[in-house]
C-alpha cells in the first residue's frame, strides 16, 4: 500500500507539521522534530494509535510526499508564497491575532486575505478527509484553521471532530468587528467538541454564537440546527468548554536535575556579574507579551533607587517572530531602543541593567536560565495560556524562585500562588517586583511548592487525555477507542 493511500483512525490537523526541514549546503535534506507542547502532548497518542498529522511543512512553493517520522505518518499540505503572505501572515496574524488579543494592535481587514484563508482551510480539510478512516477522530488545532471543522463535516459526516483554540477568544464587542464573524462561528461549530484555554473564552464564544447566529447556548452546550438524514429539522449538540493546556513537566524536571544544566545555571549568574537578584523574561517578540511594560517598570525602579544595577539585573530573551510583518519590525525597534536607553542611563562597568537576546535557545539552556533566575516576569497583556510560566515552575526543583504573573494570561487561572499583577498598572507591577525581591525564603518556597503541585498534577499528558476522553464520548457508537497513554490521570507526572 502506498503512503498516500493509507487511512488512519486518529488524525491531527494543525498549521505546521511537527518537524522542520533541514537542508545542508552539501548533502541530502532531512526532517527534525520541532520543539513545542503540542508535539509532546499528541505524539504518544498518535504512536499508540497509528495516527496521521496533516500540516504545512514550513517551506513555501514546495511539495512533499507523505512520510513517516518517529512512528507518526506526516501529510504535508503545500502553500505558495502568496498564500503564506495572505492566509498566514495576513489573515491569521494581522487580522485574527490582534482581534483575538483584545485589539492591543488594530486588526487589518482585507477581502483578498479572507479569500485565501477560505481556500487554504479547504485544502487542509480535503487532506484530512483523504487520510481519515471511516468514523475516525480528527483533532483540528488553532485559529489558522477555524473553517476546517465545518468543511470536514460537509465532506465526511461520519467523522468525530474536535477543535482546540490555543489563543484567547475575545468578548463579543470586539469579535463583532470581524466582517466574517458568522462564517468563522459556523466553521467552528462543525466540530463536536470545541476546547478553549479559559472558561471565560468558552463563555465569550457562547455569547458570540447567541448574538450572531441566534442559536441556543446553555452552559457548555451549543444547539446547532440542521437537517437530519431524512431532511427534517434536527438539532446537533456541540460542546464548548475549557481545557487548559500544560507542558511536559517530567521532561523539564529531568533536565533541571542534570549536573551539566545546574553547572550552566551557576555559570550564567557568574557571567551576569553574580548579582543578588536575577530577573528573567522569556517571550516570543510579540506586542501581546508586555515586554515594554516590564522594562519600563524595571527602569523606573532603578531610577528611583529601589533597585541598584550592581545587585539586580534583568535578562530578556525575545525569540524572533513574524519578522516580515511590519508591526513586528516596529516592535523590535521599540524594544531594542528601550534596552539601549535603560542600559545607557543606569548601566555600570561590569554591571549591565538589561541583558537582551533576540534569538531562541535550546531547552537545556532555557532550563539553566530558569534555575539561574530568582524572579520570572510574565507580564502578558493578553495570553491564551503562557506555557513559559509553567516551564519556570516545573524547572524549579529546588522549590525556590518567584513567579510574577499577569492576570491576563490563562495560566493565572491555575497558578494562584504566583504574584498576580495587572501589567498596565506600572506602579503595581513595580511593587510586585519589589515584593518578589524582598520575599522571605520560607514564603518563596511555600508558594513555589503550591505552584509545582498544580503543574505536576495537570501536565500536558493529562490535558490531551482529558480532551480526547470527552471527544471520544461524543459519538461512542462511532468513534474508535484511543490509547491516550494516561491510564492513571489521578497521579502527577513522575509518580505513576
Amino acid at each position: 500500500m502506498s503512503p498516500s493511500s493509507r487511512k488512519f483512525g486518529f488524525v491531527v490537523v494543525s498549521n505546521r507539521l511537527p518537524v522542520d526541514r533541514i537542508e545542508p549546503e552539501n548533502g541530502e535534506g532531512s526532517w527534525q522534530r520541532s520543539p513545542g507542547g503540542l508535539v509532546t502532548a499528541v505524539e504518544p497518542v498518535m504512536q499508540a494509535n497509528d495516527g496521521a498529522w496533516v500540516g504545512w511543512p514550513g517551506i513555501a512553493d514546495r511539495e512533499y510526499d507523505a512520510f513517516e517520522s518517529d512512528g507518526v505518518h506526516l501529510v504535508p499540505v503545500a502553500l505558495s508564497e502568496a498564500e503564506v503572505a495572505d492566509y498566514y501572515e495576513g489573515f491569521s496574524n494581522d487580522t485574527l491575532w490582534p482581534l483575538y488579543h483584545d485589539v492591543i494592535m488594530p486588526p487589518t481587514y482585507h477581502r483578498e486575505w479572507w479569500e485565501s484563508y477560505v481556500r487554504v482551510n479547504q485544502r487542509f480539510a480535503d487532506a484530512a478527509a483523504a487520510v481519515a478512516k471511516k468514523n475516525a477522530i480528527v483533532w483540528v488545532h488553532d485559529y489558522q484553521l477555524q473553517l476546517v471543522p465545518a468543511m470536514l463535516r460537509t465532506k465526511r459526516p461520519d467523522l468525530t471532530i474536535g477543535f482546540f483554540n490555543h489563543i484567547p477568544f475575545p468578548a463579543y464587542g470586539i469579535y463583532s468587528q470581524l466582517p466574517w464573524r458568522k462564517q468563522i462561528l459556523n466553521g467552528l461549530l462543525g466540530a463536536d467538541l470545541i476546547g478553549f484555554q479559559r472558561g471565560a473564552d468558552a463563555g465569550n464564544f457562547a455569547r458570540a454564537v447567541r448574538r450572531s447566529l441566534g442559536y441556543s447556548a446553555k452552559g457548555t452546550v451549543v444547539e446547532v440546527p440542521e437537517k437530519g438524514p431524512d431532511g427534517a429539522p434536527a438539532i446537533r449538540s456541540v460542546i464548548a468548554r475549557h481545557f487548559p493546556i500544560s507542558i511536559d513537566v517530567a521532561g523539564y524536571e529531568e533536565l533541571a536535575e542534570r549536573e551539566d544544566v545546574k553547572a550552566r545555571a551557576a555559570e550564567i549568574r557568574h557571567e551576569l556579574g553574580d548579582p543578588d537578584v536575577v530577573m528573567l523574561g522569556v517571550d516570543r517578540l510579540d506586542y501581546t507579551k508586555g515586554i515594554g511594560h516590564r522594562m519600563k517598570a524595571f527602569g523606573e525602579l532603578l531610577e528611583e533607587g529601589r533597585l541598584d544595577v550592581r545587585n539586580a539585573t534583568l535578562v530578556q530573551v525575545a525569540s524572533p517572530s513574524r519578522e516580515r510583518v511590519e508591526t513586528y519590525k516596529t516592535l523590535r525597534d521599540e524594544i531594542e531602543l528601550t534596552v539601549g536607553r535603560v542600559n545607557g542611563d543606569f548601566g555600570a562597568i561590569g554591571h549591565q541593567a538589561i541583558s537582551y537576546f533576540h534569538h531562541s535557545y535550546p531547552r537545556e539552556e532555557m532550563v539553566a536560565l530558569f534555575l539561574a533566575s530568582d524572579i520570572m516576569l510574565v507580564t502578558a497583556l493578553r495570553d491564551g495560556m503562557n506555557l513559559v510560566a509553567k516551564e519556570y515552575v516545573a524547572s524549579r526543583i529546588d522549590d525556590d524562585g518567584v513567579l510574577v504573573l499577569s492576570e491576563f494570561a490563562g495560566a493565572a487561572d491555575e497558578l494562584k500562588s504566583a504574584l498576580l499583577i495587572n501589567p498596565h498598572d506600572i506602579d503595581g507591577l513595580k511593587d510586585a517586583i519589589m515584593a518578589a525581591v524582598e520575599m522571605p525564603q520560607r514564603e518563596r518556597q511555600t508558594r513555589m511548592r503550591a505552584l509545582r503541585k498544580r503543574v505536576r498534577e495537570h501536565d500536558v499528558e493529562r490535558w490531551s487525555a482529558s480532551f480526547l476522553d470527552v471527544l471520544s464520548g461524543v459519538n461512542p457508537d462511532r468513534a474508535p477507542d484511543l490509547e491516550t497513554g494516561d491510564d492513571d490521570s489521578d497521579h502527577p507526572a513522575g509518580e505513576k
